[in-house]
């Protein structure tokens, strides 16, 4: 049943994007907002159905004002309402931080796709370009939820012990590709500011060039695991400069 809840999480990020905002220049900053504060109504949780949420607040750090997501054998994200031209503004940029990596952790099973951090990036994939199954998948979201469900989702995550540049569709389904950023618990403790090529990403993991971009999720999760963990993000933005990438291919 996880594999519908995961794309009614998609069907309300895809909502919250296209109700939100008209660009991507109105997305509040972490930064521009204080700490305690409730989070502003365009940064909306996203709760899975049937599973504990998670904690998130904004708190202040290195006295910069940051997203924090406690997870404690739950799951959740903050959707952020990017509405972007993948090809005019592909480069994503976010800072994070995790207090450990999941120890049970398996993000090529199903009874184990946890992470200590991720971001998605969701996509307006025609739907007549997917698979009768992933079709079928989404149709059956879309009717249970009553909106729209993004076709495709890139997810970049901080694993536990797959190496840097490993990539691997999501075990629910095709239509999520996942990219392994940061692994293991060297950096544990540490900001990193990472930087995606979002559209050549989406090249890499499904063959075409990229539609637009309809909203981003982050946050982590430890309902299969039943571990425990705390993420912080710093802001997350898009721009139009370009940075390669540096990973391999499945």
């Amino acid at each position: 049943m996880k594999n519908i809840s995961l794309l009614i999480v998609f069907a309300v990020a895809l909502t919250v994007a296209s109700v939100g905002m008209a660009s991507d220049g109105a997305v509040p900053l972490f930064s521009s907002l204080k700490a305690g504060q409730t989070l502003p109504p365009q940064l909306r949780f996203i709760a899975i159905p049937n599973i504990k949420r998670n904690t998130v607040s904004l708190v202040e750090d290195q006295g910069i004002t940051v997203l924090k997501v406690e997870s404690n054998n739950s799951a959740g994200s903050i959707a952020l309402p990017f509405l972007v031209d993948a090809d005019t503004s592909p480069q994503l940029t976010w800072r994070w931080k995790v207090s450990r990596v999941l120890d049970k952790a398996d993000m090529e099973e199903k009874s184990a796709d946890d992470f200590s951090a991720r971001v998605y990036v969701f996509f307006d994939v025609p739907l007549a370009s997917l698979s009768f199954t992933e079709r079928t998948k989404i149709r059956l979201a879309r009717l249970v939820t009553g909106s729209d469900v993004p076709t495709a989702a890139l997810c970049y995550v901080w694993d536990n012990k797959h190496r840097t540049g490993f990539a691997h569709a999501s075990p629910y389904t095709n239509s999520v590709q996942k990219f392994v950023v940061q692994s293991g618990p060297d950096k544990v403790g540490q900001w990193l500011t990472e930087t995606r090529n979002v559209a050549a990403d989406f090249r890499l993991a499904f063959g075409f060039a990229p539609p637009r971009i309809t909203g981003v999720a982050i946050g982590n999760d430890t309902d299969n695991t039943g571990e425990q963990t705390t993420t912080w993000f710093g802001d997350v933005r898009f721009e139009n400069k370009i940075a390669a990438n540096h990973q391999d291919k499945k």
